[in-house]
Order: structure tokens, then sequence, then C-alpha cells
């Protein structure tokens, strides 16, 4: 005998309800923005990678404008290795010097960028690769680093060499892209007022161009459920106030603090909300977007 829970019409039934329960949000947000931070373990696992590429090109399907930011850290640190050339870090940020910032361009706009957009390919979408330098998208400044001598505790800045954050996002080429069927697919690159080409942190740029898009959503891919209470337990949803009080009380640690700024930053520049996701579920956008409860930490204005 069949059993009723595995029969193909509990299946069927099953598969019925999951539609029914995602069509109001297909409706809500048909003709919405959502900037995606891709990067981490979901980027680095085949599986993972192809569930994306397929959730992104449904996302598109549905009417929803997805515009993809990936990072490449590991895929840098190993080109880098391989090469032989030695790099550093400050505070999270790769110290990259002439030789490396030419390294950083060549992995994150060449095989990061063409490798995303093949997958979206394969799934039956249709995406472009674009950087910062694209049509004028990103113009940074230079970032400094302060760090304070533990001896001494004399502090002084450290030069991080062509490490930027964006000062200016011309959104013009991404508007241009909205109403086709092309995905934008960014990598973390843009130029300085002089040409110099500089490497950007992806997080903060997602949180840029989400601000600068009025997105209805940022989604920032992570390696972790999202954001944990001092028990270790899921926050579902803050506010700006709440996240700034999580900080001064200890619950926000490590590297969920630049995360958490960076959601801020997006939302207060424009973007209704910012989610931090766990990447590591399969399906994890749907899930945020399609369901009720969503999935990991969303930050709101209040």
């Amino acid at each position: 005998m069949t059993d009723e829970k595995t029969s193909p019409r509990a299946k069927w039934l099953e598969q019925a309800g999951i539609l029914t329960e995602a069509l109001p949000y297909m409706r809500r947000y048909a003709g919405h923005t959502f900037v995606i931070k891709y990067g981490g373990h979901a980027m680095g696992d085949d599986a993972l990678a192809a569930d994306f590429a397929r959730d992104v090109v449904l996302l598109k399907q549905v009417g929803i404008n997805p515009v993809v930011v990936h990072g490449g850290g590991p895929q840098i640190g190993a080109m880098l290795e391989r090469l032989k050339i030695k790099s550093a870090f400050v505070d999270g940020l790769r110290v990259t010097d002439g030789d490396t910032v030419e390294i950083v361009e060549m992995v994150l706009s060449g095989q990061i960028n063409k490798q995303i957009v093949s997958s979206i390919g394969a799934a039956g979408g249709r995406a472009i690769g674009l950087s910062g330098k694209d049509g004028g998208l990103i113009t940074v400044r230079r970032l400094t680093r302060t760090t304070r001598d533990p001896d001494s505790n004399i502090e002084k800045v450290v030069d991080l060499g062509f490490v930027g954050e964006p000062e200016r996002i011309d959104p013009h080429i991404l508007h241009a892209l909205r109403n086709t069927d092309i995905i934008p697919v960014i990598a973390p690159v843009g130029v300085d007022a002089a040409g110099q080409t500089f490497n950007i942190n992806a997080d903060t740029v997602a949180g840029a161009i989400a601000g600068a898009l009025n997105a209805t959503r940022m989604l920032l891919l992570t390696d972790v459920e999202g954001v944990l209470d001092k028990q270790r337990r899921l926050i579902p949803e803050m506010t700006i106030a709440d996240a700034r009080r999580y900080r001064e009380d200890g619950t926000l640690t490590g590297g969920m603090i630049p995360k958490v700024e960076t959601c801020i930053e997006a939302v207060e520049a424009g973007a209704e909300g910012a989610v931090i996701i766990d990447g590591r579920v399969p399906h994890g956008i749907l899930l945020e977007i399609f369901t009720e409860h969503g999935s990991g930490t969303i930050i709101r204005r209040g």
C-alpha cells in the first residue's frame, strides 16, 4: 500500500500549497528591485551555485528585478598564492598593491563574473557581467584604516593601497537593463576620479547599489543563519535603532558588525530593507522572498 504522505497525490498537493503561499508575494514584488550579494560558501559549492542561478532566473521570470553583486576573496587568495604574490589583511580588508589589484580585477571581473553569468545562462536566464568601471557605475575614494599601537597607544594610518569605497553610484546602466530580460552581475571593482582601478568590499558595493536603486531588499548571503542574540537564537527582525543597541550591548560581535553596518547604510541610503541570510541553505533566497516568515534577519528603518 502506498504511504499517503509519500504518494504522488500528496506531493502534488504539497507543491500546490507552496505555490499558493508564494503567489501573493510574487504579485507584491513584481517590478521591484532586489540586490543580492552573492559570496561565501554558497559560491564555493557547486550544488548551491546551481540552485542560486536557478533562483535568480526564477525571480526574473516572475517579474522581479534581481541585481547580483558577487565577492571572491578565497579565489583571489588562491590565485595570489599560485602566483607567489604575498598579501596581508587589515580589519578584514586585503592590502592591495599595484600587482595585486591587477590579479583582483582579473579574478573578479573575469573568472568569477563570467562563471556566474554562464551559470545563469545554463539555468535558462540571460545575464550580463559588469564591474563598477562599466558605464561609470561606481566611482570610489581611497579607503584608509587607523590602527593603535598596543605598546605606545599611538594611532597610525595604515595604507591599504588600491582599496576603495563607493563615493558615487551612477545607476544609469542598471536602469537601462531594468525592463529587459537581462540580469546584471556586478564585480566589486571601481575607479577613482583619475581612472585608477580599486578593489572594493563586495558587501559595501551591494549596500551602496541597493541604496542608489531604492531597492525593496538587499539580500546579504553569508555563512551564518542571521543575527543571533546572546542566547544564540535568531533575531528575525530589527530596526536600525535596535541594531545600534545590539552593537553597544555586545550582542553583535566580530564579522557580524560590518555586515549589520552595511545593512544600516543601505537602508539609510534608500533601500526599504536589508536581510542577512544563510547562503548555505538551498533556495534561501526564495524562502526569504516568497514565504511568510522569511529567512535570516531583516533590518528596516523602523
